[in-house]
């Protein structure tokens, strides 16, 4: 199973000790393929610093454990490139790098996303229903 996790998501992986965490530790432990793309690892550094206030050093350690869970995909490498499906543009990077990877599953709390449910055959899920996948 291939999975992209939106920015929101990893935060709350690496910000909380809740359900998000735990499914970064699923992912780390091999039970599903969880994928990142540069956009996705560049706006998670950004909301590290800005909205959970770590450090320089925190944050490089919350990279180094982000890229032992996931593996990388690069969208421009394939030529991916979304517009006009979401309102807000960054939205656009999980639905290319979703693409990139193949995903069956993009994991979210954004309420545009959601509203999706699907795009181009990839389930678009709260954490909560992903983890019912699980049990």
């Amino acid at each position: 199973m291939r999975a992209v996790f939106d920015t929101n998501i990893l935060v709350s992986a690496f910000a909380t000790e809740g359900l998000c965490a735990r499914l970064l530790i699923r992912a780390n432990r091999r039970e599903f393929d969880l994928f990142i793309s540069p956009a996705i690892r560049k706006e998670f550094e950004s909301a590290l610093e800005r909205k959970v206030g770590l450090s320089p050093e925190e944050i490089r350690e919350a990279l180094l454990l982000l890229e032992e869970a996931a593996k990388t995909v690069d969208p421009a490498k394939r030529n991916i490139r979304i517009i006009g499906v979401c309102r807000d543009e960054p939205d656009h990077s999980i639905l290319e790098a979703a693409l990139a990877c193949r995903a069956e599953f993009i994991i979210t709390g954004d309420r545009d996303l959601l509203d999706l449910k699907e795009f181009r055959k990839i389930r678009i899920v709260t954490p909560r229903e992903f983890e019912l996948l699980f049990e």
